[in-house]
C-alpha cells in the first residue's frame, strides 16, 4: 500500500506491479473515507501532501 503524490503515482505503480504482479487499485483520497485508518499527511515518496492511495 502506498500513499502518494501525484507526481510519485508512476513510481507507486511501477513498485506494486513489481512487487504483486498485478495492477494496483488506485483511489483519490479527498474521494474515500476510512473509519478507522488516517491518512498519512506526507507522500511515501517525499514531504508533498498526498493525493493517492495505491493499493
Amino acid at each position: 500500500m502506498y500513499v502518494v503524490c501525484e507526481k510519485h503515482l508512476e513510481d507507486a505503480i511501477e513498485e506494486f506491479v513489481d512487487v504483486y504482479e498485478q495492477p494496483p487499485d488506485i483511489y483519490k483520497l479527498d474521494e474515500i473515507t476510512f473509519t478507522d485508518w488516517l491518512v498519512p499527511h506526507k507522500c511515501d515518496f517525499c514531504d508533498e501532501v498526498p493525493k493517492y492511495l495505491v493499493v
